[in-house]
């Protein structure tokens, strides 16, 4: 796949980009739910209201849980350094990863340098080192440049890595050559890059602060500008690009947490689910967070999965049961949406857009209820975890009514447009559909899809010259875009087909595109050995 590669365009470099923030993001999940079942059945409020919590070994195990829970808050810069080069490389990921990690700790140093040359390291003096935003980082005293910073150091040793990772050198110093050359070359830049940080970073961090203000200027409406835009971004693969800027930058918020300052959404409520003394979740953080989503994931799409049931020809429900109710799964546990969305999104675009308004609106009324459950994904998990566990104090109780009114007015609104406008969603046409038909168990494998069958109406091996997979699709640059059957992929499940332009597409596979993707690069690398 690696013998003809193309110029990537912007568009597929920010895609490319967002799909990197999911490694991290997902760990990042994870932890979170450790943490809050740790951090709420260690709690005082649970320790009395179930007093046989309070024995000391389910205590330690609490404990654990939550201490464990906090690596992925800890090192989350260095884990964004890491996972941009690992994702974006087309080869050699492993050096690109290891060179991640030494761009981000030689730029740190850098900065290290830098202040100590101009006097200001070293000193313990809180007022200097807050005064110069001064943190710990990765154990080296720097400018924290947060995220933000940790993505332009990625995003500078991918480039190094896919420039210089096959470099000869002069038969004198190749053993310095090829994939060894790209943690030296990094060091040097990424060296001459700290220095320039304390010049330029002032610069960024108004910019941020600027968007922050914006959208917070904007009050009760910024979570729904917030959710809505997120929603309109997925379709094209962008959401994670303003979804980093809420959680992790000061965009979504500046709080001091256990005394130090803390800024993002997602750092902001983790830091606070990690403090014995907070107190509680600020609502200006969690607005931004699985609160937000909830009215939508668990009752807004049900609603829609249910209109589009009873909106199907009736000898063609039972056949398409199966996928509303994987789809209603996948979002209300999962918080995967996708698999519902695209039964619409390509149909009635409208409805993308009302839904992606609802959503919006379902974040602003938990923001004005005072609903403070935060975490990531929306889904039944985060309001059992990061709600009912912190008690009433989160209004968790909130969550169902609206969730039911979102159940009615998505129901209504989907039953009526898709009658009314005779919109083809998965049962309407005369012929049933293909999507109760499984693969054949001779070509099925471990995913449960047919991938050969995929991968033909891919164009085949010889069609594809990349292959890589976000949370729940392909995305592939072809040779010949001629050469793909939308139609034979969505007659082996496919979900949805997004062309972005003649050489690159995405395929919507859900929750098991990663085996798919595996599976497929197997298969093409024991055609071409």
């Amino acid at each position: 796949m690696s013998a003809s590669k193309q110029k990537i365009t912007l568009w597929e470099f920010f895609q490319s980009l967002g799909k990197t923030f999911m490694l991290p993001v997902a760990l990042l999940s994870f932890c979170g739910i450790m943490m809050g079942i740790g951090s709420s059945l260690s709690s005082h409020d649970v320790i009395t209201l179930l007093p046989f919590l309070g024995n000391r070994v389910l205590q330690l195990i609490f404990m654990w849980m939550s201490s464990t829970g906090s690596f992925a808050f800890s090192y989350l810069p260095v884990m964004f350094a890491i996972a941009i080069p690992l994702g974006m490389a087309r080869e050699n990921k492993g050096v690109a990863a290891f060179s991640g990690f030494v761009g981000f700790a030689v730029m740190n140093l850098a900065v290290n340098f830098w202040l100590h040359a101009r006097g200001i390291l070293p000193t313990t003096d809180a007022a200097v080192l807050k005064a110069n935003n001064i943190q710990n980082i990765i154990g080296i005293q720097s400018i924290d440049t947060g995220i933000l910073g940790a993505v332009f150091a990625g995003i500078i040793v991918y480039w190094l890595h896919e420039r210089f990772h096959t470099i000869r050198l002069p038969d004198a110093l190749a053993f310095f050559g090829g994939t060894r050359f790209v943690p030296i070359i990094t060091t040097l830049v990424m060296g001459l890059v700290g220095l320039l940080i304390p010049l330029i970073w002032p610069g960024f961090a108004a910019a941020i602060a600027g968007l922050g203000w914006v959208i917070n200027g904007a009050g009760d409406f910024g979570p729904m500008i917030f959710g809505t835009g997120e929603r309109l971004l997925l379709p094209f693969g962008l959401q994670h690009i303003l979804v980093a800027i809420i959680r992790f930058t000061d965009a979504g918020g500046t709080l001091e947490v256990c005394g130090h300052s803390v800024s993002g959404a997602l750092t902001i409520f983790q830091a606070q689910l990690s403090c014995p003394t907070s107190g509680g979740f600020a609502e200006s953080a969690t607005r931004f967070l699985s609160q937000g989503k909830m009215p939508a994931f668990l009752g807004g799409l049900p609603g829609a999965a249910l209109a589009m049931y009873h909106c199907a020809r009736p000898e063609n429900r039972h056949k398409i049961k199966g996928l509303l109710i994987s789809g209603v799964v996948a979002c209300v546990v999962g918080g995967t949406t996708e698999p519902l969305e695209f039964l619409f999104l390509f149909v009635a675009p409208f409805l993308y857009v009302i839904h992606a308004l609802l959503t919006g609106l379902g974040f602003t009324l938990m923001a004005v209820l005072g609903v403070t459950i935060g975490n990531t994904d929306g889904n039944v998990i985060d309001f059992v975890v990061f709600g009912i566990l912190h008690g009433l104090q989160t209004k968790w109780y909130l969550v169902p009514v609206v969730s039911a009114i979102w159940f009615a007015a998505y129901y209504l609104i989907f039953r009526f447009a898709i009658r009314r406008f005779d919109i083809k969603t998965p049962g309407r046409d005369r012929e049933a559909p293909r999507t109760d038909k499984g693969p054949s168990a001779a070509t099925v494998g471990k995913s449960g899809y047919d991938t050969p069958a995929i991968l033909s109406a891919l164009g085949g091996r010889e069609n594809i010259t990349s292959l890589d997979n976000c949370l729940t699709r392909l995305r592939l640059s072809v040779k010949d875009m001629s050469q793909v059957d939308d139609a034979a992929l969505k007659a082996n499940r496919v979900i949805g087909v997004v062309h972005l332009n003649q050489h690159s597409l995405q395929v919507v596979i859900g929750p098991q595109v990663q085996s798919v993707k595996d599976e497929m690069a197997s298969m093409m690398q024991s055609a071409s050995a």
